[in-house]
């Protein structure tokens, strides 16, 4: 069994959000002690620190991530389909906008306010040539929290696995689930 050190525990605790005050609560030790262990200071009685670890894993299965909320089936359109085409399936799927992808890889995106303003002849042009930037990327682990600052600013948000495409998550997947 390989034991955290005090830089993970400080870690672990910064990257869930907690301050050591709220550590110490859910561990049933003392601020300053949590304080102590991250600084060095001190080496907690092993008991201490399965307490403190517990807490911690209590902690983090309280935590929404990216794979809690997203979906698997990405509705996308390739950038070498039409204009026209990407406005079919977004009718047909009731979709306002829809990721690019080529070959699992998130290019673009494209929304009906880039068709808006397109005259008929755009209609059979590919979608490259009018699709705007992709929407931000994140991992399966990324929390709820980074999910929801990303979605003030974009429409949706991809979820990557080794840089192939493996999920979405729109502002309507996430209030749905803080509903």
């Amino acid at each position: 069994m390989e034991l955290p050190t005090p830089a993970d525990l400080r870690q672990r605790r910064n990257d869930l959000g907690l301050t050591q005050s709220e550590l110490a609560d859910q561990a049933d030790v003392s601020q300053p002690l949590i304080a102590r262990i991250e600084g060095g200071d001190v080496d907690p009685r092993l008991s201490t620190l399965r307490r403190i670890v517990n807490a911690l894993e209590e902690a983090e299965s309280d935590v929404i991530r990216a794979e809690d909320l997203m979906h698997e089936d990405v509705v996308s359109i390739a950038p070498e389909n039409t204009v026209s085409e990407a406005a079919q399936r977004m009718e047909k799927e009731a979709y306002s906008q829809l990721a690019v992808i080529q070959d699992g890889i998130p290019v673009g995106s494209i929304s009906e306010s880039d068709l808006v303003h397109l005259d008929s002849e755009s209609r059979n042009e590919p979608v490259e040539e009018h699709m705007s930037e992709s929407f931000p990327t994140v991992s399966k682990d990324a929390t709820l929290d980074e999910i929801s600052n990303l979605l003030d600013h974009y429409k949706a948000v991809m979820i990557t696995q080794g840089g192939k495409t493996v999920g979405i998550i729109t502002e309507a997947d996430l209030a749905a689930r803080l509903s």
